[in-house]
């Protein structure tokens, strides 16, 4: 059965994989020269194996259902609204984020939402819903990387952040597709994004369930399923790759994302669901925790193996159509990373450096071990709670 496939290639290596592309698939080819360009084409999967084995053909993937990481609802009233925020040092620090460049791939923005006031906001819909953001996942997102006060609340972990790009990958009812985020990804690398915040994740139950559903054995559904994760990640994995490889000009950006809240702690401590697909793949995974007195807890729902952990219980940001509200989750968490990587990168640049390597190493090295409930571990928070320069 056919699919549509996404293709990182290099039009310079190979004549006939171009003629390939564009004569017997009718892919759009969008330049030229030695970079690697992402075409998508609809194929049998026979087919996909004909092009993968092409010269300058660096990755190939089918694409994947993806959905926002769905959060949790939360009181406001159940703790300090300015708390995450406080939490990481972003109140104290004397840096704001400000001429750094942040994307958000997510539902898209509500840019009329006065924690935005004054800010350059460059959107492109990658999902096919239209601008904007109906659902409201992005916009609070946003607003905690970058929101700046609303009704005299902090919410933005770096307000001095003046441009943002919002690759808008998720439809308005929180799904999209591989190729979505593969499209949002790199137009917001090619558009100098220096940090990338992602809090959503692929859908490889949803994969499985689909297949089933429609007449395949579980075996071998589950089988295909793993095969096309597998040609995701990889796909992710050479994206990334590109990405960095501009850290020598000072252009790589840091990519953030969430680890998901599939995790069960609440009824057994022991049921913790590692954190997948884009999380494992990017510079940065995070994990979520709330508050217990003066210190901090893992969330119940946070997913294990990540990178390193934020505030994400209770968070107060944006509400799409104006005012705030509070969500809980590992999307929550994942916008305080980033945006505490945004005043890493404000420091670096004053310190004579500028690069994702530089932010990504000061965000490990300076995580806070000393401030959690019982015992210190690894597998829950990380390398630690992430702090503001």
């Amino acid at each position: 059965m056919a699919e549509t496939y996404t293709v990182l290639w290099r039009p310079a290596a190979s004549q006939s994989t171009e003629s390939l592309l564009r004569n017997r698939f009718g892919a759009e080819i969008s330049g030229d020269g030695d970079t690697a360009q992402l075409s998508h084409v609809t194929i049998e999967p026979e087919e996909a194996a004909e092009i993968a084995s092409g010269p300058g053909v660096e990755a190939i993937a089918p694409s994947l259902e993806i959905k926002l990481i769905e959060p949790l609802s939360a009181n406001p009233t159940d703790s300090e609204p300015e708390w995450g925020i406080k939490a990481v040092g972003a109140d104290t620090s004397e840096y704001s984020g400000n001429d750094v460049v942040v994307a958000v791939l997510d539902t898209g923005i509500d840019k009329h939402h006065l924690a935005f006031d004054g800010m350059d906001i460059r959107s492109r819909d990658f999902s096919g819903a239209g601008d904007g953001d109906l659902h409201g996942h992005g916009t609070h997102c946003a607003g905690t990387i970058f929101g700046r006060v609303v009704d005299g609340v902090r919410i933005g972990v770096a307000p001095g952040v003046k441009r943002a790009l919002i690759g808008k990958v998720l439809d308005d009812t929180g799904g999209g597709t591989s190729q979505m985020i593969f499209d949002g990804l790199e137009w917001a690398i090619d558009g100098g994004a220096n940090v990338i915040s992602m809090s959503l994740g692929f859908d490889f139950p949803g994969q499985v369930a689909k297949r089933v559903k429609q007449g395949w054995p579980t075996e071998l559904a589950t089988s295909m399923a793993l095969v096309a994760y597998r040609q995701n990640l990889a796909m992710f994995e050479a994206i990334m790759a590109k990405a960095r490889a501009k850290n020598a000009f000072g252009s790589s950006p840091i990519v953030i994302a969430a680890a998901g809240n599939e995790s069960r702690r609440g009824i057994d401590p022991k049921f913790r669901i590692s954190a997948s697909l884009p999380a494992v793949a990017s510079d940065v995974s995070v994990a979520a925790v709330g508050q217990s007195g003066s210190n901090y807890v893992v969330a119940n729902f946070s997913n294990s193996d990540a990178s390193l952990c934020a505030p994400g219980v209770g968070i107060v940001s944006a509400k799409a159509g104006g005012g705030l509200h509070a969500l809980s989750g590992t999307s929550m968490a994942c916008p305080h990373v980033a945006g505490v990587s945004a005043l890493w990168f404000e420091a670096v640049r004053k310190g004579g450096d500028d690069g994702a390597t530089a932010v990504r190493s000061n965000l490990i090295a300076r995580a806070r071990r000393d401030c959690f409930g019982g015992a210190f571990q690894k597998i829950d928070f990380g390398s630690g709670l992430i702090t503001a320069p």
